[in-house]
């Protein structure tokens, strides 16, 4: 099972669809992995420029996970300044921790750390501490 908890994916006020829990899940609980398909970073960085949302983590190796088209609901995690979940990346696996508890109905978000955008994207996470670009 990829996703250990009940996730809905709906409109977010964040930015477009997002993952919101169906249930409490307790801090530092697995929430699940992100599904794709691993591809070379080559590609990936091709697809990236070419796409309007991207869905794809680079592992580090020359290798990357691309979950535009075959994922979950992980898949709509949008990233916070001050998030409720962290991205682990494992074994060619993408995992998401709760860093602390998260309330039925609460948006999953992520600090995504360094991204495609290199700061060009205006944040729109309304966090205290929100940085202001991606």
């Amino acid at each position: 099972m990829s996703v250990r908890f009940l996730v809905e994916n709906k409109p977010s006020s964040i930015d477009g669809t997002g993952g919101f829990a169906l249930e409490t899940i307790s801090a530092r609980k697995k929430i699940g992995n992100l599904q794709g398909k691993i591809i070379s970073l080559r590609l990936a960085r091709k697809r990236a420029k070419e796409l309007k949302r991207v869905s794809i983590v680079e592992f580090g190796d020359g290798r990357a996970l691309d979950a535009t088209e075959y994922s979950n609901e992980l898949k709509y995690i949008n990233h916070s300044c001050d998030p409720n979940t962290y991205m682990r990346i494992a074994y060619s696996r993408v995992e998401f921790y709760a860093l602390r508890n998260i309330e039925k109905g609460e948006e999953l978000t992520c600090n995504y750390g360094p991204t495609h955008h290199d700061g060009r994207l205006q944040c729109r996470c309304k966090a205290k501490n929100c940085k202001g670009f991606l």
